[in-house]
């Protein structure tokens, strides 16, 4: 039984994330695919358009064999942290035999040589890094430099630091190198749109650009030929019910915790320094919503992905504290099942018999089967569902839902 391992965020998934996972079966010629996916919340620093398990559901109907839970201090974090939590759960679930992940270069040897950079000269880097910005580069672009200048002939790679998609690409290769994985990781080309495109085109249309979308035109009508039929067809079912969420439905609540907690400051959160923290209790006064916030924060040093990050881990009281503390005792404490085929009982049997880690498949039972570590995980990805769950219901005048009553998806 060979296994592969895909990570996503499926906000919401398309037809390019279809097909990566029909190429990622031809490519490795896996007998199952295990998705982690991001929950809630995502990498951006943004609630999902969909909830997690409405996302679970069309990842398997794509073709994904099982669906786990990425922890949310993972899946909204830096792309270092997200790779690494991501690899991490692969990893010890003890059956996964490789990862495939859809990049711009699609050449696993230049993400490759970038990650041994970034393993091997780690202090060298750091301190290029700084001296770049010191003149006025931003993070990434400073980055690109400092590698470009350790790596002969290094157009290439310089070029593929100014993609998304390989970012994450040579941090999933860093992460397997870290932990000595058995895991071989792969890349397709990424296909259609680009991951920055805003326009929906026919076709292979970018999860961003789908959103924009929305957003833009308050209606579905545009987005039919960019997502599965299932896709879009869940999209008709729960439009204006569940669905969409958008950056600015959490701006309430941001605002309140931020004003509740102006005092003491937020440097007790995750990515927060001392000045970014006074920067936004300086800022305070002039909050309108969460998109308008960003804009005023971001500047050459902090990009707006990353204050868009900085004040979700603000919302979900995500503390530096609690990341050292899982880091050190290696990432990942349980796999949290969301969704898996009926059909995938030789994969369930195998992950039950081979996981170093719990398989939580029932809330209720957690509680007996995790270290407390691993509880205080789990109780930070069942708040922010609460709290996701809150926004949705208050913003459509739904039933609430309780994650504790939820049920694995099932295909």
């Amino acid at each position: 039984m060979k296994v592969a391992g895909i990570i996503a965020e499926y906000n919401p998934l398309h037809n390019g994330h279809a097909y990566h996972i029909r190429k990622v079966k031809e490519l490795t010629k896996a007998d199952y695919v295990i998705v982690v996916m991001s929950g809630n919340f995502t990498q951006r620093g943004i609630p999902a358009l969909m909830d997690k398990y409405s996302r679970a559901k069309m990842a398997l109907k794509a073709g994904a064999d099982l669906v786990l839970e990425l922890p949310l201090c993972y899946s909204s974090g830096s792309a270092e942290y997200f790779a690494s939590g991501a690899v991490a759960l692969l990893d010890k679930l003890g059956m996964v035999d490789c990862i495939c992940f859809g990049s711009e270069c699609a050449d696993i040897r230049i993400l490759t040589e970038i990650a041994d950079i970034l393993i091997d000269k780690e202090d060298l880097l750091s301190e290029q890094i700084r001296a770049h910005m010191k003149q006025g580069l931003t993070y990434p672009q400073a980055r690109a430099q400092a590698i470009g200048a350790l790596i002969p002939n290094a157009y290439a790679h310089v070029d593929a630091m100014s993609y998304p998609n390989n970012i994450l690409g040579f941090e999933y290769i860093k992460a397997l190198k870290r932990r000595n994985s058995t895991i071989v990781p792969y890349t397709n080309q990424r296909i259609g749109s680009g991951y920055h495109d805003r326009m929906v085109t026919d076709g292979m249309s970018s999860a961003l650009s789908i959103r924009q979308s929305l957003l833009e035109n308050n209606s579905l009508e545009m987005l039919e030929t960019s997502v599965p039929d299932y896709v879009f067809t869940a999209m008709q079912k729960n439009y204006g019910k569940s669905f969409p969420v958008y950056h600015d439905d959490i701006s309430s609540i941001l605002k309140y915790k931020l004003l509740l907690e102006e005092s003491k400051g937020y440097t007790e959160y995750l990515d927060i320094s001392e000045d970014f923290s006074a920067k936004i209790a300086k800022n305070l006064k002039k909050y309108r919503n969460f998109t308008q916030f960003c804009e005023l924060l971001k500047s050459k040093d902090i990009t707006y992905a990353r204050v868009s990050r900085c004040l979700l881990h603000i919302l979900l009281n995500l503390k530096k504290e609690n990341l050292e503390k899982y880091v050190a005792n290696d990432y990942i404490f349980y796999a949290r099942i969301l969704g898996i085929q009926k059909d995938a009982t030789e994969l369930s049997s195998a992950m039950k018999e081979k996981s170093s880690i719990p398989i939580i498949s029932k809330l209720a039972d957690a509680k007996k089967n995790l270290s407390p570590l691993g509880m205080e995980m789990l109780e930070s990805d069942i708040l922010a569902a609460h709290i996701y769950d809150s926004i949705v219901a208050e913003k459509f005048n739904a039933k609430p839902t309780n994650e504790f009553t939820r049920e694995i998806v099932t295909e």
